[in-house]
């Protein structure tokens, strides 16, 4: 009875509560308005991961909470009674007596008698008045579909029952949420007012359980207090860092939150003792300008023995990290900007010898790990140096040890830079077809619906253009170009031309069998359009199929050539490369690698009078490609095809042209008049 009595708390099922209430048009707070920002994601965790505890709503499950609360007691007041009732059964059973019909009054009064003995054990409990009565406003303030106005009025009557009692509830799992939606809802003054009842006790905060969500919100929503809640942190940084509570509240507020100062304070610790003595934090203009230099500003005007001693303590520290990479840690931005701040310093020693051991030593701790790394800024800066700094050998295991994440990588903007450097400074290109370049080009149809996943296979073939790439990617790409030239012995335009040739086949089979689709989508036409002009390799079936997607019968309407990205596609192909707007001029490429003459005239041959001239007395874009048709058989020189064209446009379909809403009509009439 006590088991039918509880479960008639449940919420009905959605098939039975009937259709959902669409969700009133409320004014927001500007907090609660703008999406949270994310951490980057380790390339190591699934795509379908909850993520760090830290990434997950905490208001998401407030719903259920206050019943939770008070259910709770219930919940094992029940299982008790159950239990009772459980030893009687087996009691009965073992004398086979036949059950005896309880008193259907009887489970009433029992639950009577446990609702009392429930509110008595929660009366002795400390602070029960107190939630009680916070949980009442709290739960009329937390509700979604509320105006701003009677919220803040739910706010302040919040705030007027827990103010000054914060520090007091705020360990509570049920009392914390309250707290967070105050701080959530609440403007800046009560978010101000808690954040100053709270000093003295962030650490202890950020290493519980569920107050630790609040500290993160206090940092994110009240940037006078940030410094003063990351100082609290000082000294214990690293013990937070291996904390499972503690570490994602560092992580957020550094790669989230802080600015440039605010980071220093949290690395601070990794300098060692010996830095943090002589390093005063005061917060004044003069120290924030030494602190935002890092490791470099500590060991400003240090020196020998000293430098030694602060780089032995980051290496000390960075150690204990990497050891325990079971905790975490080792995926935040705050540990990758540490180890990239000591591979910076270490490139400054005088003595080569001492730069390549330190090196190795860090190397040789953390290459397990580097997969963990690559998703951040200075993780991948940090990977990027092991690859350009490393031997033959060393470059073979960080392959090994991305090798995994390959295609995670491809669509991530820092790690993908990973890769380049790879294509860039591997000499062995047969390791480098085998463990990466076929890892890019198998998902390649995953890959080009996104600008990080075009990149990457654009990679293979037009490294570092313009056209695809941005100035600070190529900037960050070329950081690691003087050290290629001590470390890699090919020349750059030997590897290049091995990495397009390994990638070719693949990228071009690719295009046969999905050219028709990649046609009707502006990143397929992109990516199709660089492996017909610059892979390397046998096209005669992927141009067969571009050509058949223009002359199919069946052809989805709007139809291909009259969607722009299509049409400089095919314009692209007859004119052989691209269009420079700065020198005003096609960059036609090698005609080895394609010749827009064998092209022009199988576009003759395939889509047939029809289907050309139906291209030109529409109102869409068929008429440039017909014009630039005409000026590649002209430039080729053959004279059948121009021929032939020239026949199709007879007086009467020119006046059809002329008379016709086409763009660049004028354009093609002039082009027909040169064959």
């Amino acid at each position: 009875m006590a088991a039918s009595q509880k479960s008639s708390k449940k919420r009905p099922a959605s098939s039975q509560a009937g259709p959902k209430a669409k969700k009133a048009h409320t004014e927001g707070s500007s907090s609660s308005s703008k999406p949270d920002k994310k951490r980057s994601r380790p390339v190591t965790q699934p795509l379908g991961g909850r993520g760090d505890a830290s990434e997950s709503d905490e208001e998401g499950g407030e719903g259920d909470v206050l019943e939770e609360v008070m259910e709770e007691g219930d919940d094992v007041l029940e299982e008790e009674g159950d239990g009772d009732g459980d030893e009687d059964a087996m009691e009965v059973d073992s004398k086979t007596e036949p059950r005896i019909p309880k008193d259907p009054n009887a489970a009433r009064e029992s639950h009577k008698a446990q609702k009392v003995l429930q509110d008595q054990r929660r009366a002795a409990k400390p602070h029960s008045s107190l939630l009680t009565d916070a949980k009442q406003v709290w739960s009329l303030a937390r509700q979604k579909n509320i105006p701003t106005a009677e919220r803040q009025k739910h706010i302040k009557n919040l705030m007027s029952v827990i103010r000054g009692k914060v520090k007091d509830i705020v360990f509570k799992h049920d009392a914390s949420r309250i707290v967070q939606t105050a701080v959530k809802h609440g403007g800046q003054k009560e978010r101000d007012e808690i954040a100053l009842e709270l000093k003295g006790k962030y650490r202890e905060l950020a290493q519980n359980k569920y107050s630790k969500f609040l500290v993160t919100k206090l940092i994110r929503l009240c940037p006078a207090h940030r410094t003063p809640i990351l100082l609290e942190f000082q000294s214990h940084v690293l013990r937070m860092l291996l904390h499972k509570e503690a570490s994602s509240v560092l992580a957020d507020a550094f790669e989230l939150y802080a600015n440039a100062y605010e980071r220093t304070l949290l690395l601070r610790e990794f300098y060692g003792k010996e830095a943090s003595m002589f390093s005063v934090t005061s917060g004044s203009e003069e120290d924030k300008g030494r602190a935002k230099k890092g490791l470099s500003g500590v060991l400003e005007g240090a020196d020998d023995e000293r430098r030694r001693r602060i780089l032995g303590s980051v290496k000390d520290s960075l150690t204990t990290i990497f050891n325990n990479s079971d905790k975490g840690a080792v995926t935040h931005a705050v540990v990758h900007r540490a180890l990239w701040e000591y591979l910076a310093a270490v490139n400054t020693l005088p003595e080569e010898t001492e730069r390549e051991k330190l090196r190795r030593e860090m190397f040789d701790g953390c290459q397990e790990v580097l997969a963990e790394m690559v998703h951040t800024k200075d993780g991948s800066r940090v990977v990027r140096e092991f690859l350009a700094q490393g031997t033959a050998k060393d470059r073979k295991q960080i392959l090994k040890v991305l090798k995994p994440h390959v295609e995670r990588m491809c669509i991530d903007d820092e790690a993908q830079l990973v890769l380049f450097t790879a294509i860039d400074v591997l000499d062995d290109t047969k390791l480098l077809s085998k463990s990466l370049i076929a890892l890019i080009t198998a998902p390649a149809q995953k890959l080009y619906a996104s600008s990080q996943g075009r990149r990457s296979l654009l990679y293979l073939l037009v490294p570092r253009t313009r056209r695809h790439f941005t100035p600070a990617q190529i900037a960050s790409l070329a950081e690691t170009d003087e050290i290629r030239t001590r470390t890699s012995k090919k020349s750059v335009a030997s590897r290049e031309e091995e990495v397009r040739r390994a990638a070719s086949e693949d990228l071009i089979r690719w295009v046969e069998e999905s050219g028709e689709a990649l046609v009707r989508e502006p990143s397929g036409c992109l990516v199709a359009g660089e492996i017909m002009l610059y892979a390397e390799g046998d096209k005669s079936g992927a141009t067969s199929t571009l050509l058949k997607a223009l002359a199919s019968p069946s052809i989805p309407d709007p139809h291909p050539i009259d969607l722009p990205p299509t049409s400089r596609l095919y314009k692209s192909l007859l004119q052989g490369g691209h269009y420079n707007h700065t020198t005003n001029a096609i960059e036609r490429v090698p005609t080895t690698s394609w010749d827009p003459a064998v092209f022009a005239a199988q576009f003759v041959n395939v889509l047939g009078q029809e289907a050309t001239v139906a291209m030109c007395v529409g109102a869409g874009n068929g008429a440039f490609v017909v014009a630039e048709l005409c000026e590649a058989l002209i430039r080729g020189e053959l004279k059948e095809e121009r021929g032939t064209v020239k026949g199709w446009f007879g007086p009467e379909v020119v006046a059809r042209v002329e008379a016709g809403e086409a763009k660049g009509k004028k354009v093609l009439v002039e082009k027909l008049a040169l064959l």
